[in-house]
C-alpha cells in the first residue's frame, strides 16, 4: 500500500490542504488537492492544488509568481486534511495581494479587513482574462 492510499479522500477525490508559513506559523490559505495535485507538490517541491472552479491542477504562483516552496507535509490525525509548511515566495498567498486569504476579522457581528493589499491585483494578474 501507498502512503498515498492513507490519505482519507472525500467523495470527490480531494483532501482540504492548508498552507502555514514555515517561520511564523500565520495560516495563509486553504485549498484542495486531488491525488495528482499532492503528487506534484511531492516532486516538484512546491504548492500544487485542484482547483474545483477551473476543474483543473493549479500550481500556486502559476500566473502571479508568489509561488508556496515546501518545507514540510503533514497529515492530521484521521489524514483527511494536508498541513503544507511553505515559505511563501514573495509574500503573497491571496489573489487580493494580501499575505494571508484569512484577511476578515468578525468584530461585533461583521466582517472588518485587518491586513493590507500588498500589491494591487491587478498587477499581479495583468495578462490573465
Amino acid at each position: 500500500m501507498s502512503w498515498m492510499d492513507d490519505i482519507n479522500w472525500n467523495a470527490d477525490g480531494l483532501v482540504p490542504a492548508i498552507a502555514q508559513d514555515a517561520e511564523s506559523g500565520k495560516v495563509l490559505t486553504l485549498a484542495w488537492m486531488n491525488r495528482e495535485a499532492l503528487e506534484n507538490t511531492v516532486s516538484e517541491g512546491k504548492a500544487t492544488y485542484w482547483s474545483r472552479s477551473r476543474n483543473r491542477l493549479w500550481a500556486k504562483g502559476e500566473s502571479s509568481g508568489h509561488a508556496q516552496l515546501i518545507n514540510e507535509i503533514r497529515a492530521d490525525c484521521d489524514k483527511d486534511t494536508i498541513l503544507l509548511l511553505v515559505r511563501q515566495t514573495g509574500g503573497i498567498a491571496c489573489h487580493t495581494g494580501r499575505h494571508s486569504c484569512f484577511y476578515f476579522k468578525l468584530n461585533d457581528h461583521s466582517w472588518e479587513e485587518t491586513e493590507p493589499v500588498i500589491k494591487n491585483p491587478e498587477l499581479i494578474y495583468k495578462s490573465e482574462t
